[in-house]
């Protein structure tokens, strides 16, 4: 024990460091997992398009999904949720795969789209870049 205090009073810079980083790693984290939906690998994703009517909400920017997206996904960036909420309303009660690159901004949107009342979230695991791998089909414009 006194060889950690003794650590910690001769690098008080690098043990501060240490926390910080813990603590975003576990902020990260903590917000992925409150706000993920029902996380859906590439080919469970395909099942759920075509079974039925879900939305594909690609939650990039509008230059990104030009560069490729999902066949009938629509673009709305995640920073532009609130403005265009109105469109998405007629959704709530149907399945809704919301999908970036990676599944960063993902989160993001699914968090906002829980406090409006969707009730049928999912979530592309790995985004994108995971479809791809999967040698699914990319549109693009």
């Amino acid at each position: 024990m006194g060889q950690i205090v003794e650590f910690i009073s001769n690098n008080p810079l690098l043990f501060v460091a240490f926390f910080a980083v813990l603590g975003m790693i576990l902020y990260t984290e903590w917000a992925r997992i409150r706000g993920s939906g029902t996380v859906l690998s590439p080919f469970a994703a395909t099942r759920l398009v075509n079974s039925g009517d879900a939305l594909l909400l690609d939650v990039r920017g509008a230059a990104e999904y030009k560069t490729g997206h999902v066949l009938n996904a629509m673009n709305v960036p995640v920073g532009d949720i609130d403005k265009r909420l109105h469109e998405l309303t007629k959704f709530k009660q149907k399945d809704v795969l919301v999908y970036c690159d990676n599944g960063m901004r993902t989160s993001r949107a699914v968090a906002r789209l829980k406090k409006e009342g969707f009730e049928q979230l999912n979530t592309l695991a790995g985004g994108l870049v995971a479809w791809e791998k999967a040698s699914l089909p990319v549109v693009k414009q």
